[in-house]
């Protein structure tokens, strides 16, 4: 159970001192009554008993006046900002509502506590927040830029306070997020300052030895690097300037995240990172109202002239060199990146480049985060560009306070059950989802869960949807899905599932057909059949199939307008001859019994079986006795299959309906190939032994031996010829009496 909240002493003078200094910072932003509202609420906040600590023990209200100056100091937010900021463990206890904010403090602080509200529901649906995805979900949801300014500064201040807390967990839990979320949004937005400290400090939290080695070693030599760089910087200065070129350098040493990040790549210790010095140098060309062309002559010129002087000054590593001057990136980066032998022997990295490549590195196409690889999306960039824009000009809070995201408009992000988070255009439906996830589960919705509560698969999808898709063995995909689907992945995969459908269909309706001739004893010609489509109005054979699939077109009637093309076409001689009435009654009891036979009913197999074709099946070699099933071939006739032949249950899944039940008649007098598998030791004598027990048996034929010898064993095929499966077993038990016979089965 949470702590209830007590100021201690401590709390209650660091409280006031950050409020002073809030204070001094935004007064002039402040309303009349403002201060006094505030001081009500907080009182009534503590008078409650509501507020407690949270899991790591700190005091809500002493964190939010924390958070409060670090985005007026770092950021620069004023009043809506910061009163949104103080106000939010009121909105989070329920002590508050969003409307009563809207009332006492203005439509704008209202709107960033229900941004800020929203994204905290986002977080009770377990997003992976380790996505690109989920991050562009956070800024559509933010609604004002300003709330995810303020989650980013949260972060940086829990990260600061929780360093002595002995949960882990919860530790370790915020800590990457800040490295997965709030980091990468943090670099987006330009706040590199704050990018860097939230990856450091992960790092101290997620890996604290690593973190704490690379602090000591930084620690050791921080006046000797600071002083290093200078004495880097100087002699360099002191020769750009005597060649004539206007520049300003800067010179840094780099984040312990980012020194780590090289030392896993590099697999290298401490010592072996190369740069771990960064110096830029960046030139002020002047265009003088010249021509792009000219003007980017002498920006190239002049950075390999400063190059020149940096490398005739200082050893290069040819190697580390990255020449992205005559050949930008692909993204529109230019820079020339060298590694140089300092000073004192340190390896020390130097990039040049002009202003424009620098405003196009920071704030362009190829803005820092993606050229370090952190992936934008499309439109995303110039967004982005103007927010770090406002960030750091003068009236860019006045701007903030007015700005209102429009981002991702266009694009909706849903959850699945288990957090998985996906991009979908605006307008994009539960059938759109379900294809993304698999074409198999698409194409067998029939509706979702979508926040628990069923929707149809028409159903739109909504930002921060959780989205659970319901599927059924029955559903079939269906014509007008391709109005329903909005996505060109869904719509192409509703395509391909339609016609696999109805080519299934189509083999189906062909096979019945084909069955019914021979039912009815009429041979099938396919130019015939060719002309009979024709005349029935069909411009593709595809189409005949698919009404005779749908029941739309009947079969007996297909036959009957055959048989009239067939006779038609045919001269009145042999067997087309005029019958009599009397034979023709005959011939029709034939036919009668031939269906009865393929109805229902139990064919019955014996030698006397006439008016059906049929045949043993060779997959299995069924001979009298075994349990057996008709299977009605393409061709009209049956072959007989053992109950357990390896073909049996796929025969029975895929074409259940061609399936006819099957019993054998009296014995007769036939027999029946088999063939017997024996395996067994290479003993001398063996093969003797078992082939007289065969030639003992009168009644037993053996038409062929096949054996082969490897390592001490055999293994051997047997085919012989049998009356019955009771005379098969009594061989069996006999073969397996032969001494060093290992195994015997039937194939």
């Amino acid at each position: 159970m949470a702590e209830r909240l007590e100021f201690t002493t401590q709390e209650k003078e660091e409280t006031l001192a950050l409020y002073q200094h809030i204070r001094g910072q935004i007064a002039n932003s402040l309303v009349e009554g403002d201060e006094e509202r505030m001081r009500q609420l907080m009182l009534q906040a503590l008078e409650s008993q509501q507020v407690n600590r949270n899991v790591f023990g700190l005091n809500p209200i002493l964190l939010s006046f924390q958070t409060a100056q670090l985005v007026v100091d770092e950021i620069g937010l004023r009043r809506d900002g910061v009163l949104a900021v103080l106000l939010r463990p009121n909105v989070e206890q329920g002590l508050l509502t969003i409307d009563e904010v809207r009332a006492h403090f203005g439509e704008s602080v209202a709107r960033i506590l229900h941004g800020l509200q929203r994204i905290q529901e986002l977080y009770q649906k377990n997003p992976v927040v380790e996505s690109e995805n989920f991050r562009n979900l956070l800024l559509s949801f933010a609604e004002d830029m300003r709330v995810i300014l303020i989650m980013i500064a949260d972060r940086v201040n829990l990260m600061r306070q929780i360093k002595e807390s002995d949960n882990a967990d919860a530790k370790h839990e915020v800590s990457q997020e800040a490295a997965y979320l709030y980091a990468p949004l943090a670099h987006k937005l330009g706040l590199y300052k704050l990018k860097s400290e939230l990856e450091d400090l992960s790092l101290k939290y997620l890996e604290h030895d690593a973190y704490y080695h690379i602090k000591e070693k930084l620690s050791e030599t921080k006046k000797n690097r600071d002083a290093y760089i200078q004495r880097f910087i100087q002699p360099v200065s002191q020769r750009l300037t005597e060649a004539g070129l206007n520049f300003h350098i800067k010179g840094r040493t780099k984040s312990i995240h980012s020194i780590w990040q090289k030392m896993k790549k590099q697999k290298c210790a401490f010592e072996g990172v190369y740069d771990l010095f960064a110096i830029r140098i960046i030139l002020e060309v002047r265009g003088d109202g010249q021509e792009r062309r000219e003007q980017h002559r002498r920006e190239i010129m002049q950075c390999w002239q400063a190059f020149a002087i940096v490398t005739s000054m200082y050893q290069p590593n040819p190697k580390r060199l990255r020449d992205w001057i005559s050949v930008p990136k692909t993204n529109g980066y230019e820079s020339l990146h060298i590694t140089v032998l300092g000073p004192e022997q340190k390896w020390v990295e130097v990039q040049i480049r002009t202003e424009r490549m620098d405003e196009v590195a920071e704030r362009g196409v190829a803005a820092h985060w993606r050229y370090k690889g952190v992936k934008g999306e499309s439109g995303l960039d110039d967004w982005l560009t103007n927010i770090r824009s406002m960030l750091e000009t003068s009236d860019g809070m006045e701007a903030m306070d007015q700005f209102k995201m429009e981002l991702y408009e266009d694009e909706v992000f849903v959850f699945t059950p288990k957090g998985d988070l996906y991009k979908f255009p605006k307008g994009a439906t539960v059938l759109d989802f379900a294809y993304h996830i698999h074409s198999k589960i698409g194409s067998s919705c029939v509706g979702a869960r979508i926040n628990n509560k069923v929707v149809t698969l028409r159903q739109e999808l909504q930002s921060g949807d959780q989205v659970e898709i319901m599927t059924s063995a029955n559903q079939k995909p269906k014509q007008d899905w391709l109005n329903i689907a909005k996505t060109s992945r869904a719509k192409s995969k509703i395509r391909l599932a339609l016609k696999e459908t109805q080519v299934k269909e189509g083999l189906f309706a062909k096979e019945t057909l084909e069955r019914k001739f021979k039912n009815r004893k009429v041979e099938m010609d396919e130019s015939v059949m060719q002309v009979l489509i024709r005349k029935l109005g069909f411009k593709e054979v595809s189409d005949f199939y698919r009404r005779i699939a749908s029941g739309e077109l009947d079969v007996n009637t297909v036959i009957d307008r055959y048989v009239e093309i067939q006779q038609g076409d045919q001269p009145v001689t042999g067997n087309n001859v005029a019958e009599s009435a009397a034979n023709f009654v005959l011939e029709n009891a034939k036919l009668s019994t031939l269906n009865s036979q393929l109805s229902d009913d139990v064919l019955v197999i014996d030698r006397n079986l006439k008016g059906i074709d049929y045949q043993l099946a060779r997959c299995c070699q069924p001979i009298y006795g075994d349990p057996v099933f008709g299977f009605v071939t393409i061709s009209g006739g049956i072959k007989i299959h053992r109950e357990d032949c390896p073909n049996a249950p796929e025969l029975k899944k895929r074409f259940g309906y061609r399936v006819v039940r099957a019993k054998w008649s009296g014995k007769g007098s036939s027999q029946y190939s088999i063939t017997l598998r024996v395996i067994g030791n290479d003993d001398i004598g063996i093969v003797n032994n078992l082939t007289s027990i065969i030639s003992k048996d009168e009644k037993l034929v053996l038409r062929s031996i096949n054996i082969d010898s490897h390592d001490g064993l055999f293994s051997g095929n047997l085919t012989i010829m049998i009356d019955d499966n009771t005379r098969l077993e009594t061989l069996i038990k006999k073969l397996r009496t032969v001494k060093g016979v290992k195994q015997v089965e039937r194939l």
